[in-house]
């Protein structure tokens, strides 16, 4: 008999948000290719052997709270992590804060994408023994390397040279992302083309909105803002992109670069702890704009040092293939089933 898992979700409603890319592709991953294992229902009314919440709004706070079966939250953020991406009065965000942590103690069990959240929840007074590590997972099907010829017919859709070096930032238009950082080092750089995917998901209440907004209508020259790309658009971003720079303060395990090395693009990233764990140190990383600009020019000039950091991507993509990432949901699913069926005994 199979195990039904029901996928409780809303984060594919609001376009641009990497909480959505993992979602559709984790429960892709399950359905696709377990469905010998497991039957897998998103959003249905009846309950389940598994209640696999990924986001945290009240209903599924309650569906968690009447289940028979075994629960499990999705850790796609931290209430530290909301700093930076919006904006409300600090009545709210701190009751909002503290609904979080209550979801997420709920749950029977958690899945962190990063393995160095684990300390972050126990913080908060979650114990380790319900968490365990899955990283996100992206599908080679999806996300690849194109050819030259449709690199070129994509480049001059959005008026970008052939021989251009572009330099590609991904995310939300938030405070925490770097953003200004990412058009400061694009000032000082007016050789090479900026491009930044991604919009305000959240509207006014973003962080930093009006500042942000007044720099996103009118950027520098060689900055283009192109807004909320559709996901089945953005393999055509990262092609036509010579790397991927991040200058994020926060983050969990952001899915674009993980569809951005399945084109084996270089990692230019803000140098942050939690990327040492699940990145292996295959990339570039610096703490200031003055660091960003010296690795933007050292992969433009430096064939030798580009070629080594886009192998490093390949490196990163083959750890995160569909057979690594698919056993270790395997293994998980079974163990928390077999073991609430264990304790009803």
């Amino acid at each position: 008999m199979k195990i039904s898992i029901n996928m409780l979700s809303s984060a594919d409603k609001v376009d641009g948000q990497g909480v959505g890319s993992a979602y559709l592709e984790q429960v892709s991953l399950i359905k696709d290719n377990a469905s010998d294992i497991f039957d897998v229902r998103v959003n249905d009314k009846e309950d389940a052997d598994i209640i696999h919440v990924h986001t945290v709004e009240p209903r599924n706070y309650l569906r968690m709270k009447k289940s028979k079966g075994v629960t499990v939250a999705y850790v796609h953020f931290l209430p530290t992590t909301l700093d930076g991406s919006i904006n409300l009065p600090k009545p709210a965000f701190s009751i909002f804060k503290k609904y979080v942590i209550k979801f997420y103690n709920t749950a029977d069990h958690l899945v962190v994408v990063n393995p160095t959240f684990i300390n972050e929840l126990e913080k908060n007074g979650i114990s380790k023994d319900k968490v365990t590590y899955i990283p996100n997972y992206v599908s080679k099907d999806s996300f690849y390397k194109m050819d030259t010829d449709e690199i070129n017919n994509i480049r001059a859709k959005y008026d970008i040279k052939e021989d251009d070096f572009v330099v590609l930032g991904v995310g939300q238009v938030q405070t925490r992302k770097g953003v200004l950082d990412f058009v400061e080092v694009a000032k000082k750089l007016p050789n090479i083309k900026f491009v930044w995917c991604g919009g305000f998901s959240f509207g006014k209440i973003t962080d930093g909105y009006n500042e942000l907004k007044k720099i996103y209508d009118n950027p520098p020259k060689n900055v283009k803002f192109l807004g909320i790309i559709p996901r089945d658009e953005m393999n055509k971003m990262y092609n036509m992109s010579d790397v991927l720079f991040m200058p994020s303060y926060n983050e969990l395990f952001p899915m674009s670069i993980l569809e951005a090395v399945n084109s084996s693009k270089p990692l230019l990233l803000r140098d942050l702890d939690l990327y040492k764990d699940i990145l292996f140190k295959k990339y570039l990383s610096e703490e200031s704009n003055e660091g960003f600009i010296k690795d933007i020019k050292l992969l433009k000039d430096d064939k030798n040092l580009y070629e080594k950091y886009s192998n490093y991507s390949k490196e990163i993509s083959e750890f995160y293939s569909k057979e690594h990432v698919l056993k270790m949901w395997e293994k998980f699913y079974k163990e928390i089933y077999n073991k609430q069926k264990e304790e009803i005994k």
